[in-house]
């Protein structure tokens, strides 16, 4: 039998729950522990483990050295902290990128410059200045009703979308200044082995739609394959594997990862690398029957993927967030609508968190599209008074 492999993140049901269809022994620590992930392994959680203390990976490191496991996989958000990395993976194997690695293809000066080099597109990307130096850097689309252009700002230290805004004065210095290119929001998703990469899938991302209570730039849900003629989609699945090859070889990188794009003029313009497990593997694990958790294993002990994923149909996944503080009634019925990350009945949600996940299957994405509107419509409907 398996020695236990511990998975640490924000949210780690997604990866608990492929890990058990690839025959693994996981045990989960996040910030959650939804109900339907108890049901999947054992786990402790801030939220419900630790008198519901904040979010901070920080806290998830200090609750880790409590809890055996020989090898530990790493979810969001702690690409953004190697050295919380080194801190997790000390005295286990790490299943997933060096500290080092991810010091290096996080920097958007860094990727930025790779991915030029090797004549891929990336956005022009700064770190921020005063605005007396550069009045240009800080230039911004201000009119609602015109098409959005000029330069955005990032938190270095983001994901998912949160904190990403217009540039403009009086912001914070932790953060960069980027290009805004238009275009549709796209991701795909890779394993590699330290030196070779195998393009697994593309997906279109879901950006700040309001009927799952997302706004701005805030990343909702995505969708596989992206809502793009099939031309564009062979375009950007050859183009998409060529800068797979490239990060494996540049960077190092092992295991599963991902790259978010905006394809434009058919071109790939990739815009940062989520260098762990991500929000779109389990549609790929349910839509090409893959073990991904496996896959994403096997990559980090530097074995070489052979993969065949032909196109079967879509699938895709929605965040459902609250618009207002919430309560949730009985949800022991939930699972059965194919909706995960479940909250325990009568958990208290508050306004801008997430509540769950809702996913779907059919035979285009516009059809997915239409059944996570559903069952979010569905979720929300069933919400009592915060």
């Amino acid at each position: 039998m398996r020695e236990p492999i511990l998975l640490a993140g924000y949210s780690v049901r997604m990866l608990a729950e492929l890990a058990a269809r690839a025959g693994y022994d996981v045990i989960a620590l996040d910030y959650f522990g939804d109900s339907d992930l108890r049901a999947t392994c054992r786990g402790v959680s801030l939220l419900h483990d630790f008198a519901g203390k904040a979010y901070n990976p920080r806290a998830l490191v200090a609750a880790a050295r409590s809890l055996e496991a020989p090898s530990v996989v790493y979810g969001a958000s702690f690409e953004n902290h190697p050295e919380l990395v080194a801190e997790l993976a000390r005295g286990r194997q790490l299943l997933g990128n060096r500290p080092d690695v991810l010091a290096r293809v996080r920097d958007p000066l860094v990727l930025g410059a790779s991915l030029r080099g090797a004549g891929f597109a990336f956005p022009e990307t700064r770190r921020p200045v005063r605005a007396d130096e550069d009045e240009n850097l800080i230039s911004c689309q201000v009119d609602p009703f015109a098409p959005p252009v000029g330069w955005l700002w990032k938190p270095e230290r983001g994901g998912g979308g949160s904190g990403v805004r217009w540039a403009g004065r009086g912001q914070s210095a932790n953060a960069i200044v980027q290009e805004f290119i238009e275009g549709l929001p796209c991701s795909f998703t890779f394993v590699a082995n330290g030196r070779d990469a195998q393009l697994i899938g593309l997906s279109e991302q879901l950006i700040g739609l309001s009927e799952f209570g997302a706004s701005g730039f805030r990343w909702c849900g995505n969708l596989t394959p992206p809502r793009a003629p099939a031309s564009a989609l062979d375009a950007m699945q050859r183009e998409a594997a060529r800068i797979a090859v490239h990060l494996a070889g540049a960077f190092g990188l092992r295991g599963v990862n991902t790259v978010d794009f905006i394809w434009r003029s058919g071109r790939i313009w990739s815009l940062e690398v989520n260098a762990r497990p991500s929000a779109s593997l389990e549609l790929f694990d349910r839509l090409f029957d893959l073990r991904m958790f496996d896959l994403h294993v096997r990559g980090c002990q530097g074995e070489h993927a052979q993969l065949s994923t032909p196109a079967v149909g879509a699938a895709g996944k929605a965040v459902v967030f609250a618009t207002a503080n919430a309560r949730v009634g009985d949800t022991r019925g939930w699972r059965a609508r194919d909706i995960r990350d479940i909250p325990h009945p009568g958990e208290s949600i508050l306004r801008g968190h997430p509540i769950c996940t809702v996913l779907s299957a059919a035979d285009t994405p516009d059809a997915c599209l239409v059944e996570l509107r559903t069952r979010a419509a569905w979720v929300s409907e069933r919400l009592l008074p915060g």
